[in-house]
């Protein structure tokens, strides 16, 4: 996916967004290689002691990756799927 598919995804996600009143939990989930360098990356992505659940995919290939933190507002979930998407084979759910 392109940079501006990414960008307009993002904007249309900031509107649903700001429909919600925050802070509030919010679920990241995404699908990544299951590599610890892009694991150890996407981790490092989540400051606040989130919950985070992994499970591999029936080959052991991929790992779903699924992350609840508290949000403070929309611009920082904006920012965490902006940080992600620089992680190569990484899929934003």
């Amino acid at each position: 996916m392109g940079d501006n598919a990414i960008d307009d995804s993002l904007e249309k996600l900031k509107v649903q967004l700001e429909l919600l009143e925050w802070p509030d939990i919010y679920l990241f989930k995404f699908i990544i290689p299951n590599e610890s360098e892009k694991l150890a990356l996407i981790s490092a992505i989540f400051n606040n002691e989130p919950e985070i659940v992994m499970h591999p995919s029936k080959t052991g290939k991929y790992m779903s990756f699924s992350v609840k933190e508290v949000m403070l507002d929309v611009n920082s979930i904006i920012e965490i799927y902006k940080k992600a998407s620089l992680i190569k084979g990484i899929i934003s759910l």
